[in-house]
């Protein structure tokens, strides 16, 4: 058995890659903690990536989460603003019931969003359409009210909503994995960015005449983030492969997947912000853009705690 990515989706991945880093740079995703940057959204239209696993027929690139699990990833490196996961998550059930959304989603001219009942909402003041999980069911939210609620990334803005429920048809467990795989995805992109962010620093800043990289105790900081990175993304890699062959164990996987990339984001976070010391604390430096997102997507569709309580719950 083959267990590694085709050259195909190494290509397509790195090909976001490239664009995402000339587009998305860390003085748009900090601009947009001010005002939207729609310009971005339309970047991800044009690429494909909000159609990417939704059927050729429906004017997607008819691909599968082992697909998109990469290009989740490149997203996160950045900490792209807008409803990524939250599309990825939805696009294939609004492919499949025909909705009139659809074109204009994939477009990047439409915006929906979905989270669990009793959570927050993400960027719910630009969607045409809301959605709510409730266990395995799917709500749409008729009449929709919404509250803005602060965020600690002000790039990710989350929504207060109420309204009508409306259940419509599609599997809401479905939607839920795929949202906690993007999410997972998302986070392993984060800590490598802010593993090459601390490794370049210690590199450059010099104390006692050497860069401070030369200093065992920084290089076990920067090994102990590298372990946990490396640890993560195959569990990630393999919850991937579940829900796009439709295992029994996917549930399970995605648990386990978003578990270790939400301890890995955060041990990056930590050893990079030790790394950098008084620099990283301050609102300037753009090591902050990453670990709000980090801080803000580790609980969002389930925090480590209640992942690990499914895995144990699923072993016992």
């Amino acid at each position: 058995m083959h267990f590694a990515f085709t050259e195909d989706q190494d290509l397509l991945a790195g090909a976001v890659r490239e664009a995402l880093r000339a587009e998305c740079t860390p003085a748009r995703v900090r601009a947009s903690w001010e005002e939207r940057q729609p310009a971005l959204w339309t970047t991800l239209a044009e690429l494909g990536v909000l159609g990417i696993e939704i059927p050729e027929a429906h004017g997607g690139l008819g691909l599968s989460a082992c697909d998109w699990v990469l290009v989740a990833e490149e997203t996160g490196r950045v900490a792209m603003p807008g409803p990524v996961v939250e599309t990825l998550a939805l696009a294939p059930l609004l492919a499949a019931e025909g909705d009139a959304l659809l074109d204009a989603v994939l477009r990047g001219e439409a915006v929906v969003t979905v989270a669990p009942e009793g959570a927050y909402v993400p960027d719910a003041d630009l969607a045409q359409g809301i959605y709510r999980i409730r266990g395995d069911a799917l709500f749409r939210v008729d009449n929709p009210s919404i509250e803005s609620v602060k965020s600690v990334d002000g790039a990710r803005r989350l929504f207060r909503v109420e309204g009508d429920l409306r259940a419509v048809p599609g599997d809401g467990g479905a939607v839920r994995r795929r949202a906690t795989l993007a999410v997972s995805a998302q986070l392993l992109g984060l800590a490598d960015v802010l593993l090459e962010t601390a490794v370049g620093y210690a590199k450059e800043r010099r104390q006692f005449g050497k860069p401070i990289g030369s200093f065992q105790a920084i290089q076990h900081h920067l090994a102990d983030a590298l372990l946990k990175i490396r640890f993560a993304k195959p569990v990630v890699y393999r919850a991937a492969w579940s829900v796009a062959s439709g295992s029994e164990e996917a549930d399970l996987h995605v648990s386990m997947a978003k578990y270790y990339a939400a301890e890995a984001a955060e041990v990056a976070c930590r050893k990079s912000l030790q790394v950098h010391g008084a620099i990283g604390y301050t609102f300037e430096y753009d090591l902050h853009l990453w670990m709000k997102r980090v801080w803000s997507l580790r609980t969002s569709w389930g925090s480590p705690a209640d992942h690990l309580r499914r895995v144990g719950d699923a072993i016992l």
